[in-house]
């Protein structure tokens, strides 16, 4: 190209978003959401992105802009696709009577609505519905992949279903699988009681100890046991209080509990359980005035307890993220190597803890 004609040109095209992120030492995102006025943007910086804007003669595309504006005042894309959203669980109405997996499906139907699909519902369990025809019922629908939900009582997928996950993109939304090992989202259990642990310790306790059961730590990889030992590291030895782990007996024979209270003495218990409030006061202890109650899963009706609420609806948001990135990248079948998008909890004070006397 003759060298006055390179050089027209570069006199005559437009600054970019590119460009004035360069001027103003940021990224082209923090551009975007500055000229918007965005809050999320310190005031200072949306000052100094503006000030390249205008030093450079940036100017939107008034087409694109308009468009952008649209989209972001209606979030919802028009549906073309299809999402299955299989229930695990061995009660066929879980997504609805189950205490915490409506949560999951909440979050799962929200993302999927923002990103141009609906949902079709499928119980695995159903006599109905061998698996093959599943399968029929799935491709017939034009469904590519979904979401697997309430398997929490075993985190053995049904063999019986094995050209289902061989056939389509699926995610797990709880826990790991094994047999096959899909990719799966869900809290993250060890951080969960961690930051319970450090709550608790900010309020001035000084034994705090984990009551579950086992089949439940095993179900998550023992992450929950294992983050318990690394939290009470950092405590004297004379504090250091082994795990109840008999919650499911416990729930037959409360008795079982007391003893282990009786002999060990904690003063602040976390644990997947209410009935614990009564297993105490049956020891003669009153909760919180004796000791504290931390909930592991604080759910939205729990009010009045303290605990982790662990946003199981933004972990069923990310296995919706995740299973279409699988659809769009034709990653069908078990993947070689499985992904886990872990989600953080957060604590929520409630009465069932108190500040303790220093």
């Amino acid at each position: 190209m003759h060298p006055k004609r390179l050089q027209k040109e570069k006199m005559v095209r437009r600054p970019s978003m590119n460009d004035v992120a360069r001027q103003a030492g940021v990224c082209k995102a923090t551009v975007s959401l500055a000229l918007r006025g965005s809050r999320q943007i310190p005031v200072k910086t949306r000052d100094r992105v503006q000030r390249a804007a205008q030093k450079l003669g940036y100017a939107q595309n008034p087409v694109v802009a308009h468009l952008l504006s649209e989209l972001r005042r209606d979030h919802r894309m028009p549906r073309r696709h299809t999402l299955a959203l299989f229930n695990a669980h061995g009660n066929r109405d879980a997504f609805t009577a189950n205490d915490t997996i409506p949560t999951w499906v909440q979050g799962c139907r929200r993302r999927a609505e923002v990103m141009g699909y609906g949902t079709d519902e499928f119980w695995l369990h159903d006599p109905g519905f061998q698996p093959r025809r599943l399968g029929q019922i799935l491709r017939a629908r034009g469904i590519q992949g979904g979401i697997i939900l309430g398997g929490f009582n075993s985190n053995v997928l049904p063999e019986s279903h094995a050209e289902i996950w061989a056939g389509f993109a699926c995610v797990v939304a709880g826990v790991r699988t094994h047999r096959p090992t899909l990719s799966f989202c869900c809290v993250d259990h060890h951080e969960l009681v961690v930051e319970a642990v450090q709550k608790t310790m900010e309020l001035g306790y000084k034994r705090p100890a984990l009551v579950i059961d086992q089949r439940i730590d095993r179900l998550v990889d023992g992450r929950l046991s294992s983050a318990m030992w690394l939290a009470q590291s950092g405590l004297p030895m004379e504090a250091r209080v082994p795990a109840f782990m008999r919650g499911e007996a416990a729930q037959k024979d409360p008795r079982e509990f007391q003893a282990w209270f009786q002999q060990f003495r904690p003063d602040v218990l976390l644990t997947y359980y209410k009935q614990v409030k009564k297993w105490l006061g049956a020891c003669g202890t009153r909760v919180p005035a004796d000791v504290g109650v931390v909930m592991l899963e604080r759910l939205a009706s729990d009010e009045g307890w303290a605990g982790m609420d662990q946003r199981n609806d933004l972990a069923g948001e990310a296995a919706v993220d995740r299973v279409i990135g699988m659809i769009h990248n034709r990653e069908i079948g078990p993947p070689e190597i499985p992904c886990a998008t872990l989600v953080a909890a957060h604590w929520v004070h409630g009465d069932s803890v108190r500040k303790m006397a220093t």
